[in-house]
């Protein structure tokens, strides 16, 4: 298993550069899906061309509470909130650029990534960091949140 943290934080500085650096002032969006949400998050946040995703956790949508049966299924909710976010705001998959991935336990990457790249083209995968951490909201196994960029 290995972990590319170091290659991303000069993506997104790269990205963020990129997009300031035109001289014009950037437009500033905060897209909030859910309105009546007690969380002080917007769903997404666009600064000109990129589109910065809040977290994303494996939420099923018909039952608005986190999937069942770990991993696997945790990973496919988060990555269908965010393809649906993206799609909401007239962005696409192949448009992500960087990605974080939380998990409870990093011994569930590799079948977060059995998930994952099924989301994306084989060999045009966004930049990605991948971390463990003690404890997600709702005991979830996993979060993503993600980069999006237009040309």
């Amino acid at each position: 298993m290995h972990i590319y943290a170091f290659r991303s934080p000069l993506l997104v500085v790269t990205l963020v550069a990129a997009s300031l650096s035109s001289g014009a002032a950037q437009a500033i969006e905060y897209y909030n899906a859910n309105k009546e949400s007690t969380y002080p998050i917007s769903d997404g946040v666009q600064v000109g061309k990129l589109l910065y995703l809040s977290g994303k956790l494996g939420i099923d949508p018909a039952t608005k509470k986190l999937a069942v049966g770990g991993i696997t299924p945790e990973a496919k909710g988060a990555m269908e909130m965010i393809k649906s976010t993206l799609e909401a705001h007239k962005y696409k998959m192949s448009d992500i650029v960087k990605c974080t991935v939380f998990l409870a336990d990093v011994k569930e990457l590799p079948a977060f990534n059995e998930v994952y790249k099924t989301y994306f083209q084989p060999l045009h995968y966004p930049g990605r960091s991948a971390v463990g951490v003690s404890g997600l909201a709702l005991d979830a196994r996993v979060e993503v949140e993600c980069i999006a960029a237009k040309p």
